[in-house]
C-alpha cells in the first residue's frame, strides 16, 4: 500500500516550536509513555524526531552507556535538536541520522524505535516499516502512535495491519492523549 504523500506533508521546522512546548507534556508526556520501555545501555531509535521532544528524555533514560539515533527527514530539525541536546548535556548520547523521504535505511541494531505522529506522513509505508524491522533486535519494541486528530480509527487499524504483515506482534495498546497507539514486538 503506498499513500500518495509528498515530502512538503512534514511539520515544517519553522513550526518546531510547538512541539517542544511544556504543555505538551501535559497530554504526552515523555516519561510516563516510554518508562519500562527503554533501560540503562539500551540504543533506541526516534524516527521522525523533530526537534527532540522525545529524544532528550530518551536520551537521559538510556543512559551513558546508551544511545538513541535521532532520525528526522528535515536537517533544520536535527540542527534544532543539536542544539538543545548540547545544551541539556546529552549530545554524546544522540547520534543525529539525516532521511531520505524513502525512510531511513536500516539502523541499529536497536532494542527500541518509536514512530510518533510521523507515520502517516510516510508515502511507502511498508518499505519504511521494513527498514525498521531490520532496525530492531530480535524482541526489540516498536512504539506506533498517531495524531487521532489527523488518523481515522479505520486507517490506523489499516496501519497496525501493515505494521503486523511486516512481522511486528502487538503487545499492548498504551494511552496517550489525542492519539492511537499500539505497541510492538519485533518477531
Amino acid at each position: 500500500m503506498v499513500e500518495p504523500q509528498s515530502h512538503d506533508h512534514v511539520c515544517p521546522a519553522e513550526h518546531a516550536g510547538w512541539l517542544t512546548t511544556p504543555v505538551r507534556k501535559l497530554f504526552n508526556n515523555p516519561r510516563r509513555l516510554l518508562g519500562g520501555l527503554v533501560k540503562d545501555g539500551d540504543v533506541a531509535i526516534d524516527l521522525g524526531c523533530g526537534p527532540g521532544f522525545f529524544t532528550l528524555p530518551l536520551a537521559e533514560m538510556v543512559g551513558q552507556t546508551g544511545s538513541v539515533i535521532a532520525v528526522d527527514v528535515q536537517q533544520e530539525m536535527l540542527d534544532r535538536l543539536r542544539a538543545r541536546a548540547e545544551q541539556a548535556g546529552l549530545l554524546s548520547r544522540v547520534q543525529f541520522h539525516h532521511s531520505s523521504p524513502e525512510g531511513p535505511g536500516v539502523l541499529g541494531p536497536a532494542d527500541f524505535a518509536l514512530a510518533f505522529w510521523m507515520l502517516h506522513e510516510v508515502r511507502d509505508k511498508p518499505a519504511f516499516l521494513r527498514q525498521v524491522y531490520a532496525s530492531l533486535k530480535e524482541g526489540g519494541k516498536f512504539l506506533l502512535v498517531e495524531p487521532s486528530g489527523h488518523v481515522t480509527k479505520t486507517r490506523f487499524a489499516t496501519t497496525v495491519e501493515l505494521v503486523q504483515e511486516t512481522g511486528f506482534s502487538p503487545v499492548a495498546r498504551p494511552r496517550t492523549g489525542f492519539s492511537r497507539a499500539v505497541l510492538f514486538s519485533r518477531l
